[in-house]
């Protein structure tokens, strides 16, 4: 029996099936995310998170263009949800924890990178990058947004994170 340290951590993740399920996972992690901060929070009488239009904004920055067309952002959003948080987790985030603390927890592991998006969201894309206030000013919209990250990134690792068990 070969265990999750012996092996590279990359190893698992770049079958085609298992790239498959690292996609799926991303897909229904984002749909969660977005039941989550699109739906239910506003039916609650909380914050309604905008993940479409602060991607469109971001294009907007970089590139210039996009002019009211969230088709853009919406793709971006979709893609990132899709394809780069689920590689991050399973090729960056899930290895070098265990790397430092062998057999910590996935669920551990998700939670801190679920953090960790947030801030990435939060701070760097939508304050860095489109000059919008830090954490877009601690309003409503931050804490649902870190609570979505979280709920993401927990539906991400209780998909990914027994496949490298």
């Amino acid at each position: 029996m070969t265990l999750a340290a012996d092996r590279p951590a990359t190893t698992s993740y770049l079958s085609g099936g298992t790239l498959f399920v690292m996609l799926w996972a991303g897909l229904l992690a984002t749909i969660v995310f977005d039941w989550y901060g699109q739906y239910l929070t506003p039916e609650l009488g909380f914050a309604r998170l905008a993940p479409e239009p602060l991607a469109t904004q971001t294009l907007q920055t970089l590139f210039g263009a996009f002019d009211g067309d969230a088709a853009g952002g919406t793709a971006l959003h979709w893609i990132t949800g899709i394809v780069f948080y689920p590689v991050g987790y399973a090729l960056i985030a899930l290895p070098i924890a265990r790397a430092i603390v062998p057999g910590i927890s996935w669920l551990v592991v998700a939670i801190v990178y679920g953090v960790v998006l947030w801030a990435f969201a939060l701070y760097v894309m939508a304050h860095l990058i489109n000059g919008n206030p830090p954490f877009l000013g601690f309003t409503g919209i931050t804490w649902v947004a870190l609570i979505g990250h979280v709920i993401f990134a927990i539906v991400l690792g209780s998909i990914l994170a027994p496949r490298t068990d």
